[in-house]
């Protein structure tokens, strides 16, 4: 076990560092709290690599993700939405996936929505101790995809950084296990 919790963590730490610069015709953007009608730090900075992305040419629709984190709040994927707009992202480049609540719906449900709007290939955009596990699970449903992690994610401390990385440590070591077993079905 312990070489297991050892090989992940590396393989999560080194994943965290690539930065692939693919062509794509859309950036996913994985959903991240939201509070209230703003978006939380991290979603805020996953949605402005996400305006850079387009900005600069790399992709030519953005597709928000995320549901309601409780009933009546408005979802992550609207946030993002509304602060994109508001940060000058033409409304008419925005795709939303809007009943999400975990990194699989999130791609899975994407999946959806860009082959009905005939996009192929994709930037997935979250923070770099995230991109390991997300690009597994796009690879899993057959994305064509590449990892465009955040580079700038604002960290209060370095205790929220550490839990962040062992918090994705552990989530990718589930996602390893319960896929070998069989438990984990797309």
């Amino acid at each position: 076990m312990g070489a297991a919790l050892l090989g992940t963590t590396v393989d999560v730490y080194l994943f965290s560092q690539k930065d692939e610069d693919c062509a794509a015709d859309a950036a996913i953007v994985l959903g991240a709290g939201v509070f209230g009608e703003r978006p939380s730090p991290v979603l805020r900075e996953r949605i402005n690599h996400a305006i850079a992305l387009f900005r600069d040419g790399k992709v030519k629709t953005v597709i928000f993700t995320g549901g309601q984190g409780a009933p009546g709040e408005t979802s992550e994927a609207v946030v993002a939405k509304n602060y994109a707009i508001a940060h000058q992202l033409p409304e008419s480049v925005i795709l939303l996936e809007t009943s999400s609540t975990t990194t699989r719906e999130n791609l899975s449900n994407a999946q959806k929505i860009a082959a009905e709007n005939g996009l192929d290939t994709f930037l997935i955009v979250s923070t770099p101790f995230h991109m390991r596990r997300a690009i597994a699970i796009a690879d899993k449903l057959g994305m064509n995809a590449c990892s465009s992690p955040t580079r700038t994610t604002q960290w209060i401390n370095s205790f929220t950084q550490f839990h962040a990385f062992a918090r994705e440590v552990i989530a990718y070591l589930v996602y390893l296990v319960a896929e070998t077993v069989g438990l984990y079905e797309i």
